[in-house]
């Protein structure tokens, strides 16, 4: 094994989108009530996959027009939603690069909303050799071909590589493309897991 992944997004960087609301609503129930009417997480993915903001928000205006304006600020304050660091991963991370690992991201994400990571967290891309953003790519988790992408990118055999992510779909979509991978649930059983392969 040659090459280690993170995931961003839960795994390095806590999201919390309901913070991009608070201002409006009155609870986070309220705002998970929103988010469900609107299909929050499903209109979340298609940006990742490469949408833009307008073709978003002509979305939601399209059934929800009462929804759009908040909808769209969405994209305003989504540095809300990242302000926090998963700071036991962001050590394993710093720790399995100062012992000479490499180090790559491959991340579902905005292209409309990935500088505010950058802006927020600029340390970030100094911790990899390379970040794939879904976004950019106009392909996402868990589909193979941004596995197959990285690999490419990273001159990484498959089975070299070992990747971290919360989601149980995107962990098997790297068995898949031939990855080991590490279901993500906290800093504590990730290290725990590279100990028991003897990376850290």
């Amino acid at each position: 094994m040659n090459l280690i992944v993170f995931d961003i997004g839960n795994v390095l960087l806590r999201w919390d989108p309901q913070a991009a609301f608070r201002h409006a609503l009155n609870s986070d129930a309220e705002i998970d009530a929103m988010l469900h009417e609107v299909g929050f997480y499903d209109w979340n993915y298609e940006q990742d996959r490469g949408r833009s903001r307008a073709q978003a928000v002509a979305a939601i205006a399209a059934r929800w027009p009462h929804y759009a304006d908040l909808m769209d600020g969405y994209f305003d304050r989504f540095g809300l939603t990242i302000q926090n660091r998963i700071q036991g991963s962001w050590d394993i991370a710093t720790t399995l690069k100062d012992s000479g690992h490499r180090l790559w991201a491959l991340t579902n994400f905005s292209a409309d909303t990935w500088p505010q990571v950058l802006h927020l967290h600029p340390d970030l891309p100094a911790l990899f050799e390379g970040i794939v953003v879904s976004g950019h790519e106009r392909m996402v988790k868990p589909d193979r071909e941004i596995f197959d992408l990285l690999c490419t990118r990273a001159n990484a055999a498959p089975e070299a590589c070992y990747f971290i992510d919360d989601s149980a779909d995107n962990v098997a979509g790297a068995r898949a493309a031939g990855w080991q991978a590490h279901h993500f649930t906290g800093p504590e059983g990730l290290r725990a897991d590279l100990c028991e392969r003897g990376l850290i």
